[in-house]
């Protein structure tokens, strides 16, 4: 300790404000008030008056678009940062906004950055249940266009084929195939994986689901949503979270009297992105993103997985945690477990928040235990990834932003007629469990082809017999393809 007093860099870096709420019953409070509530709390976990923050940094909200979310925000908080950032849709918000407000700390550009999240959509089921219009504050008016960083391929639009609880699927069973693993196993291994989550999700007081279930019931007891999957092994979006965290340099924590022992260090992160579009990945099963940004936030943090005491891979559907499993090395019943707050799909998955609650739960367990953890974060289809390595000890260097590219590209096909190939598919169900229809990437001349299938009776084959692999006709009226097994 008296060599961290001596030669610590004053701009060191380092997180000692951290908050989080859950909201049980609804209606709850709009984001705005979810906000200001994590953030005075994590402002006084600080020490630091909330009305001194250099930086805002608020993570997109679904639930509600605010005229100035991060002038709102300033002005409850008596604040007048003159930093302000209010991100892009995605699960990889909250650690990008984390990580350039250390390196603006690292190099003197700011002494503190408040970085939130909250999310009501919970409440807004609530209202739209009972009939009843949102009364929130402050909307926007105009209403902004959606906060995506790029729309969706039109020839997915024009299947539509852009909801994550269908792609995801889609790359699963790719994967499955590749690994020729049938698709039961598949289903017994998922609900393996998972169980250990609700039992960490159980033991959480900010998880939303808080019930642990063995293998079996997760294996059998859910409804299909998008097949292969279950409501109960996928994200639950409909939920009133809110977490915050602080970050300063060093010499204001001094000044603030953050005992050393309650502040946690960013030892090294990165930033990289798959194919943007799906069906153009060469892989669906696998991404090299995932080693790439694993591989350099290892090395700028000076540590390896296995130095890791704490994990937790972004998990909102099965294939994210296996295509994480599978790029670093890691074996999804490690006995660390894969989580620390049980998961999007038992702790909660409030859009694009989440990784705002893994961060804080992982340095509430480094402050109480010194070690070294690894949060990571998915953003839109499997295309987005950061890697944070975390620590109780100083060290390692943050780099730059990124972001790395892994862009080699499969062409899209949009309108086509003849033979294919079954590359990845779901089956789409609705809220009774009802078939809606089937989608499907083909592997076609000159590239990938987005299809729908609509017969029932070749739904329920889907289900029952592994169609990546077969051989399909695909016809077009010019804008929708569709096929049959």
């Amino acid at each position: 300790m008296f060599w961290l007093a001596v030669f610590m860099d004053p701009r060191t870096p380092c997180l000692i404000g951290i908050a989080q709420r859950t909201v049980r019953e609804q209606p709850g409070p709009e984001p705005l008030d979810l906000w200001e509530s994590v953030a005075r709390e994590a402002a006084a976990d600080a020490r630091l008056p909330a009305g001194r923050l250099d930086s805002i940094q608020v993570v997109y909200t679904d639930s509600w678009q605010y005229d100035s979310p991060v002038g709102r925000l300033a002005e409850r908080l008596g604040a007048a940062p003159r930093h302000r950032v209010y991100s892009k849709v995605g699960g990889t918000a909250p650690q990008l906004l984390i990580g350039a407000a250390a390196a603006a700390i690292a190099a003197g550009e700011l002494d503190s950055a408040l970085v939130v999240g909250a999310e009501a959509l919970a409440t807004r089921r609530a209202y739209r249940k009972a009939g009843e219009h949102v009364p929130w504050s402050h909307a926007a008016d105009p209403k902004p266009p959606y906060g995506w960083e790029r729309p969706p391929h039109p020839a997915a639009l024009a299947h539509g084929l852009f909801l994550p609880v269908h792609t995801y699927p889609i790359m699963e069973t790719a994967r499955r195939a590749a690994a020729g693993v049938t698709i039961e196993g598949e289903m017994r291994e998922r609900a393996l994986i998972m169980a250990p989550m609700t039992e960490v999700a159980a033991a959480n007081p900010y998880a939303w689901r808080r019930t642990a279930r063995t293998p079996a019931e997760l294996a059998d007891g859910d409804r299909f949503v998008g097949w292969p999957y279950t409501s109960g092994t996928v994200a639950v979006l409909e939920v009133d979270q809110a977490a915050a965290v602080i970050l300063a340099c060093s010499e204001l924590a001094d000044r603030l009297g953050v005992p050393r022992e309650r502040r946690v260090y960013l030892r090294g992160w990165a930033y990289a992105e798959d194919t943007w579009e799906v069906a153009a990945r060469p892989s669906l099963g696998s991404s090299p993103a995932i080693a790439a940004a694993a591989r350099a936030a290892f090395e700028r943090a000076g540590l390896g997985l296995g130095d890791m005491h704490a994990l937790d891979l972004y998990s909102c559907f099965a294939i994210a945690l296996r295509q994480a499993c599978d790029a670093i090395g890691l074996d999804p019943l490690d006995p660390r477990g894969l989580t620390v707050t049980g998961g999007l799909p038992y702790a909660g998955g409030p859009a694009s928040d989440y990784v705002l609650h893994s961060t804080a739960t992982m340095a509430g367990l480094l402050r109480a235990q010194s070690g070294h953890g690894l949060v990571t974060g998915v953003g839109m289809h499997l295309t987005k990834h950061t890697y944070a390595v975390w620590s109780s000890e100083p060290g390692g260097r943050l780099g730059d932003a990124g972001p790395v590219h892994v862009a080699r590209e499969v062409p899209v096909v949009g309108a086509f007629e003849g033979e294919g190939v079954v590359a990845g598919y779901t089956v789409a169900h609705g809220r009774e469990g009802e078939f809606e229809k089937g989608f499907a990437v083909v592997d076609v001349p000159g590239g990938r082809a987005y299809a729908v299938v609509e017969d029932e009776s070749l739904l329920a084959e889907a289900e029952s017999a592994e169609m990546v692999g077969r051989s399909v006709r695909v016809v077009s009226d010019g804008k929708v393809n569709v096929t049959s097994w």
